[in-house]
């Protein structure tokens, strides 16, 4: 079963046409940008030769890799990245509103974390096998599988990991936060995890280059991604990103995954800057 599409109401952004100076920031920006991403894999990839002996899934080295390419990345492309509160500093998981596919440098760049992503993902051209070489889990979405992703989830967990999830299920247009889906929720109730278990809420602010459309930098729906990536490598100027880390809670302290669910999107929303509380 393929992820939930959330395609709002209006049309989507419109698209302008690159002109020459665009497409030379296109080429200045994507050629370093390649090459930041050429360096962490090469990097990541003798990294994990030395430490998945000794550490198995466990990458307390190998984890600071995509956080220093996600810092690198978003500077080369211009995009201004400013932060509140603290990341966690043990285990556990993060969850936070999706609307983009910047998120992937936006949520490493100052909190080095593992992404979870649909399964789907693993078998893409190129965007795979990177996301396999920075250490993501892949999820199916079948219930037959529902026993060994929960098992999943706990090693990793259990090995210290930092998990990030989007509990919406889907990206947006970055002017809303959706109803959290609880259902990925249920692995941090596993005995053995639950009792020291903590998750964090993390706010993702996307604030659009003046005079641009309010919705410049979020991808959703049927949004095209190579379109897209295009537009935020030839813009000529880039607005920025303010990521927001609310205080960690126990999981311990709900009684089940719903009331979990609905604490953290409470917190997300409450530092979205376009979203209120109940909306």
């Amino acid at each position: 079963m393929s992820s939930p599409t959330w395609t709002g109401e209006e049309s989507y952004p419109e698209m302008k046409s690159i002109s020459a100076l665009g497409w030379l920031r296109v080429v200045l920006r994507g050629s370093v940008i390649a090459m930041i991403m050429l360096f962490g894999i090469v990097s990541l990839t003798l990294i994990r030769i030395f430490e998945k002996p000794i550490f198995g899934i466990r990458r307390p080295v190998g984890s600071f890799v995509p956080a220093l390419v996600s810092r690198l990345c978003l500077r080369v492309m211009g995009i201004r990245f400013q932060t509140q509160g603290t990341p966690m500093r043990t285990g556990g998981a993060v969850v936070a509103n999706h609307s983009s596919w910047l998120d992937i440098f936006t949520l490493n760049a100052k909190n080095p974390v593992f992404f979870v992503s649909k399964a789907e993902v693993a078998r893409w051209p190129g965007i795979g096998f990177i996301a396999k070489i920075a250490g993501t889990v892949f999820i199916a979405r079948d219930r037959k599988e529902a026993a060994a992703q929960k098992q999943l989830f706990e090693d990793c967990l259990a090995a210290g990991q930092k998990l990030l999830f989007f509990p919406e299920g889907t990206s947006t247009d970055a002017l809303r936060v959706l109803p959290f889906k609880s259902t990925l929720f249920a692995a941090f109730f596993a005995d053995g995890l639950k009792e020291h278990m903590q998750i964090q809420p993390v706010t993702v602010n996307y604030h659009a280059p003046e005079g641009e459309d309010s919705r410049f930098y979020g991808w959703w729906g049927d949004m095209d991604f190579g379109a897209h990536m295009l537009q935020m490598l030839a813009a000529a100027r880039h607005g920025h990103v303010e990521v927001i880390f609310h205080n960690p809670v126990a999981v311990a302290d709900f009684a089940n995954r719903k009331a979990l669910a609905a604490d953290t999107e409470t917190s997300v929303r409450s530092g979205h800057f376009r979203t209120a509380i109940g909306q």
